[in-house]
């Protein structure tokens, strides 16, 4: 009788991992299942190339030689639609113009996961001029103006991200004038 409670144990212990097992093997190809779209029409190269070719350099920009990042949070509606823009940070605010034009531009590309209604997107631009082969003095002293007068965008208070996505960063390079 002992061996038969014995064996009966071990029987549905060994039936509880089995069970379990097969859970844990269910649950980990499911997440592997998600196949979740890029959320710009195209894929990521066709985001960057988008970003690429509808950014302008504005002529302040590059008569300052500003250089720097800029972080934006955007909303999207289910149609793609952008709803909201806010500047996170930015090295200096005359790079914030042309990223916000060419978001605009951007309408009706972006894919919303889930069938949300509206989903916000946190996309970077790191913007920068091509160095030319020798630098001059005036290109190292339009830097170093450039450096000190900087205008920098920077958050007062804490930024709650909810369930926003991190987008892939834009880089866009100008030519200066030698």
């Amino acid at each position: 009788m002992v061996k038969q409670e014995l064996l009966f144990c071990v029987l549905v212990t060994t039936m509880k991992k089995f069970t379990l097992a097969i859970i844990a093997l269910f649950i980990s190809v499911g997440c592997f299942a998600q196949d979740i779209p890029f959320p710009f029409q195209g894929g990521k190269d066709a985001m960057t190339g988008f970003f690429k070719d509808s950014l302008v350099v504005s002529q302040d920009i590059i008569q300052k030689k500003a250089t720097g990042a800029v972080i934006f949070k955007f909303s999207a509606d289910a149609k793609g639609n952008i709803q909201k823009t806010i500047v996170y940070y930015a090295d200096d605010a005359v790079l914030v113009t042309p990223v916000i034009e060419a978001l605009k531009k951007s309408n009706h590309k972006w894919v919303i996961p889930n069938h949300e209604k509206l989903h916000d997107f946190i996309i970077p631009f790191y913007i920068r001029y091509n160095l030319p082969e020798t630098p001059d003095a005036a290109l190292k002293k339009a830097a170093f103006d450039n450096y000190r007068n900087k205008r920098p965008i920077l958050p007062g208070n804490q930024i709650p991200l909810d369930l926003a996505t991190l987008l892939p960063a834009i880089t866009i390079n100008y030519d200066v004038a030698p």
